[in-house]
């Protein structure tokens, strides 16, 4: 269990890493380039939107190649292409790249919980799921801490070279230290595509992954514009350090999936919805303190969240007799789909009434997500889990 604790703790650093790679040098590229703020934030909305459409191939894809050959191929290419991204001579050629380094992503994600649900025993896969989802927080940590430091210093395409570089130096770990699959299963998977998306616990999964996410997003997508600007004025290594928070996410995502192994996932998520409601607001006030405070509870709440629903959704999908993986496709499909509109979106809030307007469209989201969270405890439990 160690060895794939490990490996897949260094391959969500990877993931988040290179997907948001471009989110704390967004002002350096609208700079660059002469385009607005939200204009800018397509940098990574291009790469959301190819890893959530290729989610919905190689999810599938797995199910009869196998979950550790798309892992290792994932990894490697999604590094190739970041580095390709650091010497992109457009803008244009720079969100292509982007939307490829999407699609090359999707090969881990899609399948990293149903490879968990595979090989792990039942009552240790929820701790598993949240360490595995906490790996993607120190991903989202180091990648923007790298390129924040590494752009003040030398320039955004050193910053984006040398998080490719990061996730280089994963992809081998990985390859080095991921047991091979011995419980996979090669199955068709067309015909139950239906069953994935009628279930009502599983649709209410997806929503909960892409409001969430897109909440979380539309909140780091904008702070770097709000502490770059008056009243803080800060220059982008002292703003990229505002990612310093997000260990306390990787700790979140690892204590909740402890919490849902003694007491359920039913009874946690609610909880995490709530926190993301209290981290919003304490980011209101012009008080860089409290905001760094604020951002600190609100990446607890959405990784207690994250890491309890994408844990969840191959357990939901394996008792309801709905391939995992497919599942786990469609759940991060809605994830990214999240992250993609309700990030964009979020450069218009900040556009038209600021910090106020990107905190009011966030709660929004929050307030679905628990909503629904809560319907989830009504839901009928499937055995052998729900």
């Amino acid at each position: 269990m160690r060895r794939t604790s490990f490996a897949l703790f260094a391959a969500g650093v990877a993931t988040f890493a290179l997907l948001y790679s471009t989110q704390a040098v967004l002002p350096e590229l609208a700079g660059a380039y002469g385009v607005t703020p939200a204009q800018s934030a397509w940098s990574l909305s291009m790469a959301t939107i190819g890893l959530g459409v290729a989610l919905l191939i190689t999810g599938p894809l797995s199910e009869k190649v196998g979950r550790t050959p798309l892992i290792h191929l994932s990894l490697f290419l999604s590094a190739l292409v970041g580095i390709g991204c650091a010497v992109a001579p457009g803008w244009h050629v720079l969100l292509g790249l982007r939307l490829l380094q999407g699609v090359t992503l999707a090969g881990l994600p899609a399948v990293a919980t149903a490879y968990l649900r595979e090989e792990l025993p039942a009552q240790v896969q929820a701790r598993v799921a949240g360490l595995y989802i906490g790996g993607t927080a120190l991903g989202g940590m180091a990648g923007r801490l790298v390129t924040g430091t590494v752009a003040q210093a030398y320039g955004w395409r050193w910053a984006l070279a040398a998080v490719a570089v990061l996730g280089l130096i994963c992809a081998v770990l990985v390859r080095l230290t991921l047991p091979p699959s011995r419980n996979f299963v090669r199955r068709p998977t067309a015909a139950m595509t239906w069953r994935a998306l009628t279930d009502p616990a599983l649709i209410s999964l997806y929503a909960v992954g892409a409001c969430a996410m897109g909440a979380f997003v539309a909140v780091y997508n904008t702070i770097g514009f709000r502490l770059t600007g008056a009243p803080f004025g800060l220059g982008a290594a002292a703003a990229g350090a505002v990612f310093l928070v997000y260990p306390v996410g990787t700790l979140s995502s690892t204590l909740a999936g402890r919490l849902a192994d003694r007491f359920g996932r039913r009874a946690v998520m609610p909880f995490g919805c709530l926190l993301m409601i209290l981290g919003l607001l304490l980011t209101l006030p012009d008080n860089l303190p409290l905001l760094i405070t604020g951002l600190a509870v609100l990446t607890a709440g959405f990784f207690c969240v994250h890491g309890l629903a994408s844990g969840w959704v191959p357990v939901r999908a394996h008792a309801g007799g709905v391939p995992a993986a497919q599942a786990a496709s469609l759940y991060l499909f809605a994830y990214y789909a999240g992250s993609s509109i309700f990030g964009s979106i979020s450069g218009t809030a900040w556009t038209a009434a600021a910090w106020p307007g990107v905190v009011t469209l966030a709660a929004v989201f929050v307030a679905v997500s628990g909503i629904l969270a809560g319907a989830l405890r009504r839901v009928p439990i499937l055995a052998p889990a729900g």
